[in-house]
């Protein structure tokens, strides 16, 4: 699996940012509605760090009929879209997740997109969907971390400085290590990955890679229990999606059971791939969540319990 494109990392400007603002980020919703008073406090966040935060129209929105949407699809897209191709802006951060991509990613105009060239992009959970999408139309690395109007970002002070280090010195943030042995071994490979449902659900669409040969595939996910986990996961063992895989790093897995629970089935589903397996990588839905990068060669050395990037997450 090659490398993708790596975009530029951004450029904070002065602390106030009236004065010299640095660089421009949109940040849309194109997955669940997102609270305003959180985006606000999210954007100030933003501008404390020196960048120019801008929202996308229909950032607030929600849809009328189906709650659990931030407004139509159309203009989900549509913010997604117009923010990427508009030379103005550096980076597109997602608000928050929830659910809702899969109902607009093939409304974007992927040729438009490329044509705008690289810029950094930011989110996870339902965002999974997309990472696949920016990997396989435009060739290019995303960031897994925190979003906008998200808790995490908010509230944890731990997660919040590994984003703002990935964004502006990504070089300081090269391993990624806290977790512990499942499976010992050492690998190397391209970083891929999310949200697990996600993954499995993207088999078969136009943006799901035909397999994860050569990678290293960083899962988590929330609110799934064990035996829905175990479905998602035989689903990619059934369809040989892990066929030739190089090793696996383990997240969160944030109301799914307790890990005592979930060791045994992870164990039993990657127990005969032959591949390094190290849990509790510290990435997801978790309470100070790393900031991990998909797209970027590795080293997963499951034994010490590290993931080493070879190189910055950003250029």
């Amino acid at each position: 699996m090659p490398a993708l494109h790596r975009p530029r990392r951004l450029a904070p400007g002065a602390r106030v940012a009236v004065v010299a603002p640095g660089a421009r980020v949109a940040v849309v919703a194109p997955s669940g509605p997102v609270p305003g008073e959180r985006l606000e406090e999210g954007l100030r966040i933003l501008r404390e760090w020196g960048l120019d935060p801008v929202a996308g129209p229909h950032v607030l929105d929600r849809h009328r009929e189906f709650g659990y949407l931030a407004g139509s699809d159309a203009d989900r897209a549509a913010d997604l879209q117009s923010a990427w191709c508009d030379p103005r802006v550096d980076a597109v951060f997602c608000a928050r997740g929830g659910y809702g991509v899969q109902r607009m990613v093939d409304l974007l105009d992927w040729e438009a997109m490329r044509a705008a060239g690289p810029k950094v992009f930011l989110g996870f959970s339902d965002i999974t969907a997309l990472h696949e999408a920016f990997a396989r139309r435009l060739g290019l690395a995303t960031l897994h971390g925190p979003m906008t109007a998200g808790i995490d970002f908010l509230r944890n002070a731990d997660a919040r400085e590994h984003l703002r280090a990935t964004l502006f010195e990504p070089e300081t943030v090269r391993t990624l290590g806290r977790g512990r042995t499942l499976i010992p071994g050492r690998a190397r490979g391209v970083t891929l990955g999310g949200c697990l449902s996600l993954l499995a659900a993207g088999l078969g669409t136009p943006d799901g890679r035909a397999s994860a040969r050569g990678g290293l595939l960083l899962l988590e996910d929330v609110g799934e229990e064990a035996y829905r986990l175990d479905r998602y996961l035989t689903q990619l063992l059934r369809a040989g999606w892990l066929e030739g895989l190089g090793g696996i790093a383990l997240g969160s897995w944030e109301d799914c059971g307790p890990a005592a629970e979930l060791r045994p089935l992870f164990l039993d589903r990657f127990g005969s791939l032959g591949v390094p397996v190290v849990e509790e990588l510290g990435f997801g839905h978790c309470a100070g969540a790393l900031t991990v990068p998909f797209g970027i060669p590795a080293v997963l050395d499951a034994d010490a319990g590290t993931l080493s990037l070879e190189e910055p997450a950003l250029a």
